[in-house]
């Protein structure tokens, strides 16, 4: 069963940056790399993943329809076993606490911080062998 990582971003130069920065793990068959523009789409693809181990989901908040702190418990109740990182431009402890109260694993700062990805990303490939 191939491992799976879910980037939920509406913004168009995210998915072009993580497609780069993690090709040659995807060419090498360590993970397959999804994508939403939405909650909702995010949602689709956690229902939709029935085929792959889905082990991080990593999301934005501010997106069209659904924000991404609305996505963190309906995500984590559809899939208890996957971690949901927040990648955010905002920064503020108000934010970040909502984010954890609501079930996130943790709160990442723009600009995204690959090498730290990278680390979480080896951090559930990990726990799902």
């Amino acid at each position: 069963m191939s491992l799976m990582v879910l980037v939920v971003d509406d913004e168009a130069d995210v998915e072009p940056m993580f497609r780069q920065r993690f090709r040659r793990d995807v060419r090498a068959g360590r993970f397959e790399l999804a994508f939403a523009k939405s909650g909702e789409e995010a949602l689709a693809v956690i229902e939709d993943a029935e085929h792959v181990t889905l082990v991080l989901i990593f999301s934005d908040i501010n997106m069209p329809g659904m924000s991404g702190l609305d996505l963190i418990p309906l995500a984590r109740a559809a899939r208890p076993d996957v971690p949901v990182i927040i990648v955010t431009a905002y920064g503020d402890a108000a934010t970040q606490q909502e984010a954890l109260g609501k079930g996130a694993a943790s709160v990442f700062v723009k600009p995204i911080d690959f090498n730290r990805i990278a680390l979480e990303i080896d951090k559930g490939l990990g726990a799902a062998r």
